[in-house]
């Protein structure tokens, strides 16, 4: 296929060229991976700036994405690529094989770093879903952060920069600048722009900004990082956010509530407790959803609640994407409907694209980075919801991307009266602080 690049893409492109670090904040769909190959592609053969170059993508990203993008677009057909997956035996294979692209999975950073050490061979990095690496603690960033100094052009790609709060740029911007723009340390970042929040005496469990730190963040680092929204640039279908109420039977309700209160349920002779405050909201979750697991780990069926309304949704006929949270759920809707898929193999993307699935079932954390799945259907169903903006973002974006024919139609089946509202309250204002960091950083072209 012929590569007629968007404005934004070659925008994108020429910063990847000019700046030896560079963050491109682009939404889902926009084209991140093609504009990143075809950069890469140019300071290979046609500045011979760089002459290995590493790609650290999620999993599913790695073994299909960066390929199926190579082999799609005639420009990158002189690109060679090399999936470092598999067995320790197989990772070694494919890193003694000559190509010039080689593609590992972010759970084996920290081997590769481990083989090579001093020695690292690639002058060029590129971390697809760079928010995967928010957490200063993760090994995986102590890791990539000793190999730093032989980077010579590393690119951070990601359409979720802040999906928590300002505090997960840090780690993200360290990989970029070694800590130029937002200081070398976590401690002092977060003492410059931040200040504590809720605590319990010398315990912060959370921060919150400085008045106008907001504004002195985005400046700090707006020179290496470029936002491109989709709203912007991309003529998309329209996006219908659906809250579909369910509710709950009134014995439910009032099992719910003194669950709620007391932390103690006896439910059909066996006792289910909770020790801690997130255990609580777990259960409570797994509660309105229809389900729950006792101490044992056996399952207990609640309520249909739920189930009666998604199979009116599934009675449309229309293709449906659901995603589900805990694995009873999965179980549940397994049984519960005739012959619904899972993604496991390409072969299932494929099925899904050409039409020939109906009902397909996915954990978000599963699908959330680099599927393209918009060809199968514009409708998504979330059975359970999740606390992460950004495995919610990512998982709609599989169907709300580029190539999406028909208006996309989010539902959300929210137990009234239960944590289901508030964790859509939480998403909305997690969205709206991270929106800020991406307009205050937005390239207007």
């Amino acid at each position: 296929m012929h590569f007629k690049p968007h404005s934004y893409q070659e925008y994108a492109i020429d910063k990847i060229i000019e700046l030896p670090a560079v963050g491109l904040f682009m939404d889902m769909g926009m084209g991140k991976t093609v504009s990143t190959l075809t950069a890469v592609l140019e300071l290979l053969f046609d500045y011979f700036e760089v002459s290995k170059v590493l790609v650290i993508a999620p999993l599913r990203v790695a073994d299909t994405t960066w390929t199926d993008e190579v082999d799609k677009w005639e420009h990158l057909s002189e690109l060679k690529v090399a999936k470092v997956l598999g067995t320790q035996d197989e990772r070694i294979k494919a890193l003694g094989a000559k190509a010039d692209i080689y593609v590992i999975n972010r759970e084996n950073v920290s081997w590769l770093v481990e083989r090579y050490k001093a020695r690292w061979p690639f002058d060029m990095v590129v971390v697809d879903e760079l928010s995967s690496f928010k957490s200063p603690k993760s090994k995986r960033f102590k890791d990539l952060k000793k190999v730093l100094p032989y980077i010579k052009r590393i690119v951070g790609l990601t359409g979720t920069p802040a999906p928590n709060s300002l505090l997960d740029l840090w780690p993200q911007l360290y990989l970029l600048d070694r800590g130029e723009r937002l200081g070398k340390t976590l401690t002092s970042y977060r003492e410059k722009y931040f200040l504590p929040d809720k605590r319990n005496q010398h315990i912060v469990y959370t921060y919150k900004l400085k008045p106008f730190a907001d504004e002195d963040i985005h400046k700090q680092i707006g020179d290496i990082c470029i936002s491109l929204s989709a709203d912007d640039y991309l003529e998309l279908p329209e996006r219908i956010d659906n809250i579909i109420k369910v509710k709950l039977p009134e014995k439910v309700m009032k099992q719910y509530k003194e669950f709620e209160k007391e932390q103690l349920l006896e439910l059909q002779g066996t006792d289910i407790t909770a020790a801690t405050a997130g255990v609580v909201v777990g259960k409570l979750l797994q509660m309105a959803n229809g389900q729950i697991y006792d101490d044992e780990g056996e399952v207990h069926k609640i309520h249909e609640a739920k189930l009666e309304a998604l199979s009116e949704l599934v009675d449309t006929g229309q293709p449906l994407l659901v995603f589900y949270n805990f694995k009873h759920d999965y179980e549940c809707l397994m049984s519960a409907f005739k012959n619904p898929r899972t993604l496991k193999t390409s072969q299932d993307i494929k099925d899904w694209n050409e039409g020939k699935i109906q009902l397909l079932l996915a954990h978000p954390a599963s699908v959330g980075h680099g599927l393209n799945l918009q060809a199968g259907g514009n409708i998504i169903i979330w059975y359970g919801l999740t606390w992460s903006l950004e495995l919610y973002q990512q998982a709609n974006a599989r169907l709300y991307r580029q190539g999406q024919k028909n208006n996309v139609i989010i539902h959300h089946l929210v137990a009234e009266g239960t944590v289901d509202e508030h964790v859509m309250e939480v998403l909305q204002t997690k969205d709206k602080g991270q929106q800020g960091l991406l307009q205050a950083v937005k390239a207007m072209i």
